[in-house]
C-alpha cells in the first residue's frame, strides 16, 4: 500500500517568470492528508486560495495557468509536474506575484527543491484514480488518448515541419526514479520565429537562452540538448504536469501525437467526468464491526445495509462495505426475472454509513440521525447480487445538530452511485 506524502519543512525560492518576467517567490509548505494541492495566490492584500483541479484553468496561450477570481497563477506545469514524479500528494505553494518563477525551463529544481525540503509520508493511503474504458481527444493530426492501465505511462510523438527538428518519440512508465532521470531534467523548447512573435504578444518576458532551448534555422542556438530528443521528453514533462489536474494520483496510459496544453486540458476533462477511484482490497482490516454498528445505528434486518467499517476519520470521512446477497428480501420482487438493487437502497446505504460517523460521537450516542434532504443523486449502475458496495463518506460541513455530507458508492473502483445529504440530530 502507498502512503499520501507532503514535505517535511517550509521551503522557498525566488525567481522570474518565464512569460510575465515578474520577480516571484514561491513557497512550498506542508499540508495534512486528504488536503490534496493548493496553489495560494498573494494579491492587493489578499490570499486567493486555487485548487489545483481542472475546474481552476484559465485559458492562457502556451501554458498552464490556474485562477480563482482576481487570483491567478500562470505557467503551473513544470511544477505540477515534479508533483507527480515526486508522488507529493497535499501541499501549499505560495506565490506572490502571477507566476511561478521558472528556473532552467525543466522540473529537476523542483524536485531537488522539495527533496531539499525533506518528503514525508503521511499515514492515509493513497487514493489512485483509474478509468474503465479509453478516452481521446482529436483534433485534426493532434491526438491524446487515455486507456486502462495498472501503472502510469506516457507515449509521445512529436514531428514539426521544420528542417532543424525530426520526429521524435518516446515512452516511459512513471515513477519517481524514471521522472528524476530520463523526464525531470527535460527543457522547454521554442523555435526562433516563435519567440520573436511572442515577445510582440507581450509574452516570453523572462525567456532566456538559459531557461529555454531555442531552435534556428541551422539546429540548436544555444549550448547543447541534455538527451538525443530532450524535445518529445519535455512534451511528456508537460503532459504530466497537466494530468495533475485530475486532482488525484492517475493509473492508466496516455498515448500523445503532438498534443499541447489545450489539448492536455480537454483530455483532462473528459477523464474528470468518469474516473474512479481505486478502493482497497476486499481484506481490508474492519474499524467497526457489525456487531459495534449495531450498537450505534438503530437499524435492524431487513433494513440495516452496512456490514462494516474499514475507514473512520471524526468529523472528516467514513468508509463502509455492504455486501449485496442474493437471499435480500428486496430481490424478491426488484426484480424476480432480473435482480437489482433498488436504488434508493443504495442511497439509504449511504446514509446509514454517514450515520455511523455521527452518531458514534459519545455526545451522539442514542440519538437519531434524520435525514432531512438528498440532493444531486445519480444513479450511475445497477447493483446486483454478488456487488460489494464500497461507502465513501466525505464532510462537508458539520455542526452541533445539523451535517452536510457526499457520498459515494462503488463496485470494483466504479462509481455507482453519488449524493449528498443534509442530516439533522434528534433526541429519541
Amino acid at each position: 500500500m502507498e502512503y499520501q506524502k507532503t514535505i517535511a519543512k517550509e521551503i522557498s525560492h525566488t525567481g522570474t517568470g518565464l512569460h510575465t518576467g515578474c520577480r516571484t517567490t514561491i513557497t512550498f509548505k506542508p499540508a495534512p492528508p486528504d488536503s490534496g494541492l493548493m496553489f495560494i495566490r498573494k494579491y492587493n492584500s489578499r490570499s486567493y486560495p486555487i485548487k489545483v483541479d481542472v475546474s481552476s484553468v484559465v485559458d492562457a496561450p502556451r501554458r498552464t495557468t490556474l485562477g480563482k477570481g482576481d487570483g491567478c497563477v500562470h505557467t503551473v506545469e513544470h511544477i505540477l509536474a515534479a508533483m507527480v514524479g515526486m508522488a507529493i500528494d497535499n501541499l501549499e505553494i505560495m506565490v506572490d506575484e502571477a507566476e511561478v518563477p521558472e528556473i532552467d525551463g525543466s522540473s529537476l529544481p523542483f524536485a531537488k527543491i522539495l527533496e531539499q525540503a525533506g518528503i514525508v509520508e503521511q499515514k492515509k493511503p493513497r487514493r489512485f484514480l483509474k478509468i474503465n474504458e479509453a478516452v481521446s481527444v482529436r483534433d485534426g493530426d493532434i491526438q491524446v488518448t487515455a486507456i486502462p492501465s495498472d501503472t502510469l505511462r506516457v507515449s509521445f510523438t512529436i514531428a514539426y515541419d521544420k528542417p532543424a527538428l525530426d520526429a521524435q518519440y518516446s515512452s516511459f512508465e512513471i515513477n519517481r526514479q524514471t521522472f528524476l532521470t530520463e523526464i525531470a531534467p527535460a527543457r522547454t523548447f521554442c523555435f526562433e520565429e516563435e519567440a520573436r512573435q511572442l515577445q510582440a504578444q507581450g509574452l516570453g518576458k523572462g525567456a532566456n537562452l538559459s531557461n529555454t532551448i531555442v531552435i534556428g534555422k541551422d539546429g540548436i542556438v544555444n549550448g547543447k540538448l541534455r538527451f538525443k530528443n530532450e524535445f518529445v521528453r519535455h512534451k511528456i514533462l508537460d503532459l504530466l504536469g497537466d494530468l495533475c489536474l485530475l486532482g488525484g494520483p492517475f493509473l492508466g496510459h496516455i498515448i500523445a501525437i503532438k498534443s499541447g496544453h489545450s489539448s492536455n486540458i480537454k483530455l483532462i476533462r473528459k477523464l474528470k467526468d468518469i474516473v474512479v477511484t481505486a478502493g482497497k482490497k476486499e481484506e481490508e482490516k474492519s474499524v467497526l464491526d457489525i456487531e459495534a454498528i449495531k450498537k450505534i445505528l438503530p437499524h435492524r434486518y431487513p433494513f440495516l445495509f452496512v456490514d462494516r467499517i474499514i475507514e473512520l476519520e471524526e468529523d472528516k470521512r467514513i468508509v463502509g462495505i455492504k455486501n449485496v446477497t442474493a437471499d435480500e428480501n428486496f430481490f424478491v420482487g426488484h426484480f424476480p426475472q432480473r435482480q437489482i438493487m433498488p436504488g434508493v437502497l443504495v442511497i439509504e446505504a449511504m446514509a446509514q454509513t454517514a450515520g455511523v460517523m455521527m452518531l458514534k460521537k459519545e455526545e451522539n450516542l442514542g440519538k437519531l440521525a434524520y435525514v432531512m434532504s438528498i440532493d444531486k443523486v445519480r444513479l450511475r449502475k445497477p447493483v446486483i447480487p454478488g456487488d460489494q458496495l464500497r461507502l465513501e463518506i466525505e464532510v462537508c460541513k458539520l455542526r452541533k445538530k445539523t451535517g452536510k455530507v457526499k457520498g459515494c458508492a462503488f463496485v470494483e473502483n466504479q462509481l455507482v452511485a453519488e449524493a449528498e445529504f443534509i442530516f439533522s440530530l434528534v433526541e429519541v
